[in-house]
């Protein structure tokens, strides 16, 4: 007798399982990293992006275009998450992670289809990812001396540029985000970087001001009268508004006689006027706030010699505060000088077709501003991006004095050595690490076919260089040829390498072990609590 079948889901459940569900999940990643694929390295194309909203962006930056995507397939949303990582943790080497473990997937699935369990697998990965670290903590270069540092941070900042749409002017921006890491405290921290768009002009003209610098919002009347330039300056940080308006909306007042509606307009009168008054006796020179300040205040101010602006942005406001001390105000009536932020020098300055406020020498935190110049507003937009990779790059480097060299030289170098290994084991587990150290040679293999090289000829004498010792042996792009990349000066800090390996095995480990995906059916009912009845 037949036992009637168990049907544990709902009618229109999705539910696929074992080999081949694997080796879908595989194709998936696989699909993911070809659309990076061909943004990796100094002749990496852009791809342009219209989001739902037809914003347009234009970038070759690996984590943003990821970000951009309306990935749906579950497995392949672990190389959006691990591009995300990469770009959170070192600011570099997204499309690089993305790649590599797409590699690594394409690498351990005919042995998947030959029915190796997944777990055997994963094992071996794991042991040579290990292995991998421990080479590559041995291959690196360790920098001392001051020159020595400056000199491996521009060659750093100038490598993650030369794939940007800024390439033509690394040595120029390279300097600059050397210089306003340079000026950060100790602790490096990265919400002391502004950086500010300001259309019009061109790249060299883009500047670094060592302070906090934003863009006037909103002038009323009167400001024309206001100094523009202080030394020893004390700001006062408001988030209060400064201007003449009723008191109670909607209010009903009855009155008797003129002089008492005469009384009330004079109290709404002083309850500015003592506002004003308090933000002056607690010695500010420099009134800023989140509200608007009007032009009744601005003309006070004004006669006092203070400065004032309103409408601040928040982060501005923020950033201001956690340079030059002092707190955010939501009322006046506590003002003194202990809450009040402090600055060596204020002025206010015209930058293309804005007004911009400086604030610089700041008494709490070092802090800096990038100001970007440039025509259009995606290029602009991607050259903040790049810059922003760039400084993430710099601050690791710093932290962690270390380099290798870049241009496929130690991803072929580690996997010289990981085959070296292999040989040293028995059993399927050769095999195993062998397709791991295969996967390593993609990013050569990209990077010669992104800028036109012949892959198979450039990886042949890359294996013979290697082989023969060479181990800085990398592609140099700009001449066409295999070259020593340290003395280049193609100059990558280990902790990217060491992040992109660790990443990248871990996903291609993740989607290894997923040998089931159940997708629930879409309730009709529009999202209706599960347990509810229908309306």
């Amino acid at each position: 007798m037949m036992r009637p079948p168990i049907i544990l889901l709902k009618d229109g459940t999705e539910n696929k399982q074992g080999k081949g569900q694997i080796v879908s999940n595989i194709n998936a990643c696989m699909v993911v990293a070809d659309s990076v694929r061909t943004t990796l390295g100094p002749r990496g194309l852009d791809k342009l992006i219209v989001d739902s909203k037809g914003h347009t962006t234009i970038s070759n930056d690996g984590a943003t275009i990821l970000k951009l995507l309306d990935i749906v397939f579950p497995a392949a949303s672990t190389m959006v998450d691990i591009a995300r990582s990469q770009d959170a943790e070192v600011g570099d080497g997204t499309t690089s992670v993305v790649i590599l473990a797409a590699e690594i997937l394409k690498q351990m699935k005919p042995f998947i289809e030959d029915g190796v369990h997944p777990q055997l697998l994963i094992r071996a990965i794991g042991k040579a990812c290990e292995k991998t670290l421990k080479e590559l903590a041995n291959l690196e270069i360790k920098i001392s001396g001051e020159a020595e540092l400056r000199e491996m941070l521009v060659k750093c900042a100038a490598t993650t540029l030369s794939s940007k749409l800024v390439s033509q002017e690394r040595t120029f921006f390279a300097n600059m985000i050397v210089d306003a890491v340079n000026t950060l405290d100790a602790h490096l921290p990265l919400n002391m970087i502004g950086i500010k768009k300001v259309n019009g002009g061109n790249l060299h003209e883009s500047r670094l001001v060592k302070g906090v610098a934003f863009q006037k919002a909103f002038s009323y009347a009167g400001f024309e009268m206001q100094p523009k330039k202080y030394t020893g300056v004390k700001v006062a940080l408001l988030n209060v508004e400064l201007e003449l308006k009723a008191e109670k909306e909607n209010a009903e007042m009855r009155l008797t006689n003129v002089s008492d509606f005469q009384a009330v307009v004079d109290a709404e009168w002083n309850i500015l006027y003592d506002k004003l008054q308090k933000i002056a006796d607690s010695g500010a020179n420099v009134v800023l706030s989140k509200l608007p300040i009007g032009d009744v205040a601005t003309q006070w101010f004004a006669d006092r010699d203070m400065f004032c602006a309103g409408r601040i942005p928040q982060d501005d406001l923020d950033r201001l505060m956690a340079a030059c001390g002092g707190s955010v105000l939501t009322t006046v009536s506590q003002i003194e000088d202990s809450v009040l932020g402090k600055c060596g020098k204020f002025y206010e300055q015209q930058v293309g077709s804005e007004r911009y406020n400086f604030f610089e020498e700041c008494s709490k935190h070092q802090a800096c501003t990038l100001l970007l110049r440039g025509g259009a507003e995606q290029f602009i937009a991607e050259t903040e991006r790049s810059l922003h990779d760039a400084i993430m790059i710099v601050r690791r480097a710093k932290k962690n004095d270390s380099i290798v060299a870049g241009g496929g030289a130690i991803e072929m170098e580690l996997s010289r050595l990981i085959r070296d290994q292999a040989r040293t084991i028995e059993g399927k587990d050769q095999a195993f690490w062998m397709a791991y150290a295969q996967a390593f040679e993609m990013i050569p293999r990209q990077l010669c076919q992104n800028a036109g090289l012949d892959a198979l000829d450039v990886l042949n004498k890359l294996r013979h260089r290697h082989a023969q010792g060479e181990k800085w042996a990398g592609i140099d792009i700009h001449r066409e040829a295999v070259g020593d990349n340290l003395v280049a000066c193609v100059w990558e800090p280990s902790i990217v390498k060491r992040n992109a390996i660790t990443a990248a095995t871990e996903a291609a480990c993740l989607v290894l072990s997923i040998d089931q995906t159940v997708k629930n059916a879409r309730s009709p009912s529009g999202g209706q609590m599960p347990g509810l009845p229908g309306m």
